[in-house]
């Protein structure tokens, strides 16, 4: 089964070869990052017209960190997202993928080094949780997807990690929509990237969910040494839980750092202010608290943890 990202991804890679230049290959500026992209502009192409979202970002996406892609409806999330995994053509610059040039790369190699995890709802028929996780070998087996012993293997590994391995004889129309996450998570671990990116994995979740599916994430990113970022919504598990913020504005800024970092130089307020008043009220209680104290990262996670108990805030921008 392959999911719209990889559908739109393989007709982008085919016009890919086919421009492809005979030069040597430029290697990363960052060989440390998992991702980098130097002057990049996001936007569409429709037809002579031009729609520019953001101009001459400069980014690196470090490994073994969970990286959080935060901003307001309609700031370019996904479009951000989508040109990173090479779903979509940057207007302008230059993205490298594990210290390899995007642009160079087929479906299958990106297949190989990014995994993508949606929100959407893939109606997979008559499958079990383990026939859904296993689809992560899709970039290793045979045209006719048979596995051997060590995908097997690799599969089982991949379902204990995300803590789904009970499911396996599951169906998957009788999941709850935690436990379809995680068997979706199983099927980005079973694909052995590097990278992992995630569409707004808490979006359906309740909070005892969310809390438990963010724990895993940064558990895994910690762990095993991947890169993962994720889009959503839920700004107070950000702030708790990733190590580092991505901070897209509707004003097409983009600013990076740690949670701690960003809440000190005003940066959250700034791109928040416009996402209501309980919104505002809860980012300026934390800001003053950081500066009529020496705050440290840890208290911002504590504090953040008990946040829902003094303010009714979870989910921005819709």
């Amino acid at each position: 089964m392959v999911n719209r990202w990889e559908q739109a991804g393989y007709a982008l890679g085919q016009m890919r070869r086919a421009s492809e230049h005979s030069e040597p290959a430029e290697r990363s500026p960052d060989a440390t990052a998992a991702i980098y992209a130097r002057d990049l502009t996001t936007g569409y192409r429709q037809g002579t017209r031009v729609r520019v979202v953001h101009r001459g970002l400069g980014l690196a996406l470090p490994r073994g960190k969970l990286t959080a892609l935060l901003g307001p409806n309609g700031a370019g999330k996904s479009t951000l997202m989508r040109t990173l995994s090479g779903l979509q053509p940057a207007l302008a610059g230059a993205v490298w993928v594990d210290g390899v040039p995007l642009r160079t790369l087929s479906p299958q190699a990106i297949a190989r080094k990014l995994a993508v995890v949606l929100t959407d709802r893939v109606d997979v028929g008559y499958m079990t949780a383990y026939a859904l996780a296993a689809l992560g070998r899709h970039p290793y087996t045979r045209w006719d997807g048979w596995l051997t012993p060590e995908d097997e293997q690799i599969v089982q590994e991949a379902m204990h990690a995300a803590g789904c391995a009970g499911l396996a004889a599951r169906m998957v129309a009788e999941l709850s929509d935690g436990e379809r996450q995680r068997v979706m998570i199983a099927r980005a671990l079973a694909q052995q990237t590097p990278i992992i990116f995630l569409d707004e994995p808490t979006a359906f979740l309740d909070l005892p969910r969310r809390i438990e599916m963010m724990h895993l994430l940064a558990d895994l990113a910690h762990r095993t040494g991947r890169a993962l970022l994720l889009s959503t919504h839920d700004l107070e598990l950000a702030l708790r839980f990733a190590d580092g913020l991505w901070l897209m504005g509707g004003d097409g800024t983009f600013v990076t750092g740690t949670p701690m970092e960003l809440l000190q130089r005003g940066e959250l307020l700034r791109v928040f202010s416009g996402e209501g008043r309980e919104v505002r009220r809860y980012l300026q209680d934390l800001h003053q608290r950081w500066q009529a104290k020496d705050l440290s990262a840890d208290w911002l996670k504590a504090e953040t943890q008990g946040s829902h108990d003094k303010h009714p805030v979870s989910q921005i921008g819709g």
